[in-house]
């Protein structure tokens, strides 16, 4: 049978990914992790800075970030050093521990006048939103690895999530307790568990 030679077909619109880094996120190192929170701090962002540090110690996604309340962190003004939440994903709670520096960065922006009878802990400048939107947290995440000078498109949310587990197995080697802490479920295989090496 011969072989037909079909044109070749070249498309109108240019891919949505053109140009771009696609694919799993890069975790940040811990040098990288303190260039961002002195650079939060001399900026004097508090909201931001509690973002920045409740996102790297809590593992969460963003989704679930940007959800957490204020009772989820503080109660009777003293911010928990172990907290439990519900993930929206997988529907199963998983615990973390704030570092003292996290507290502190908590404490200081719950106290803060623009937190003044707030039910979030990262409200929504908007009136019909009650928390901030995981959009503009990646926006957030963009503008914080473009100061230290890093690739936004190499680094995204999920870059935060992954920055403790990383070093944790770095440090550890250990799969299993890596699984337990960002939440996945027994049967994740370490395909499914991508914490960046």
């Amino acid at each position: 049978m011969p072989r037909v030679q079909l044109p070749a077909v070249t498309s109108k619109h240019e891919a949505w990914n053109k140009g771009r880094i696609i694919g799993q996120k890069r975790p940040l190192l811990p040098k990288q992790v303190w260039a961002i929170r002195a650079r939060l701090e001399l900026a004097s962002y508090p909201r931001d800075l509690a973002l920045f540090n409740v996102a790297i110690d809590s593992k969460l996604r963003g989704c679930d970030l940007v959800k957490l309340t204020v009772t989820d962190l503080v109660k009777e003004d003293r911010v928990r050093e172990r907290v439990s939440v519900i993930q929206s994903k997988t529907k199963k709670p998983v615990q973390f521990e704030l570092t003292e520096n996290t507290r502190d960065s908590v404490l200081a922006w719950v106290k803060s006048p623009e937190m003044f009878a707030c039910r979030f802990m990262f409200p929504s400048r908007f009136h019909d939103r009650p928390h901030i939107s995981t959009r503009q947290y990646g926006r957030l995440v963009r503008d914080w690895v473009t100061s230290i000078g890093l690739e936004p498109s190499a680094y995204g949310t999920h870059s935060l999530r992954r920055t403790k587990a990383a070093e944790i197995y770095r440090k550890t080697g250990n799969l299993r307790a890596v699984q337990l802490l960002l939440g996945h479920s027994k049967g994740s295989t370490p395909a499914q568990c991508r914490i960046g090496r």
